[in-house]
């Protein structure tokens, strides 16, 4: 496995070590030992989410407000996205910057996400499958959001306003000024 810092500490991409032929490929997508041993983080992941979306679908910006507080890790199994992380840690340095990744099948990145953030990404080809593990439970009372288009964050989404498809949910999210 080969770990990437990005531009906001904490967060990082994971790029596991993937065995090829002719057959097709093999890697392990999770393994603690080696994900403790190459990213420093000690996380125990209590629950795994899947979902599958057609191009346009953005689903985020959500976290869970503390104490319930989720880190993640996130990849793509089928299709592609772009993947984000917006800091919104009070006090942060980089609090309202944003780490962007193109997650997909064929690349086989995953992004790894620490508690303190919002999460979203927007589905960049038909039926693509997204899964992520998570060290906190869903827990519906601690749910929150940051909205998609906020332009104090400014995210380059990579399609346009009238491709995207929003739940009602993530239609109404607040700015992050206003959290």
């Amino acid at each position: 496995m080969r770990v990437l810092k990005t531009d906001i500490e904490g967060v990082l991409i994971v790029e596991p070590t993937v065995h090829g032929d002719q057959r097709g490929y093999f890697m392990e997508s999770f393994s603690e030992r080696d994900f403790e041993a190459a990213t420093g983080q000690n996380v125990r992941f209590v629950q795994d989410n899947e979902s599958r979306s057609r191009r346009g679908v953005l689903r985020g910006l959500h976290f869970q407000r503390e104490p319930y507080a989720q880190a993640k890790l996130v990849r793509v199994v089928q299709g592609r996205v772009l993947d984000v992380a917006v800091d919104i840690r009070p006090g942060s340095a980089t609090f309202g910057r944003y780490v962007a990744v193109e997650l997909s099948a064929d690349n086989h990145r995953q992004l790894f996400i620490p508690k303190g953030f919002a999460h979203g990404y927007v589905v960049l080809e038909e039926d693509t499958v997204f899964q992520y593990k998570c060290d906190e439970y869903y827990h519906p009372e601690s749910e929150d959001g940051v909205a998609w288009n906020d332009p104090q964050i400014g995210i380059e989404w990579p399609l346009t306003e009238s491709e995207i498809i929003l739940s009602l949910k993530d239609t109404n999210r607040k700015l992050l000024c206003e959290l």
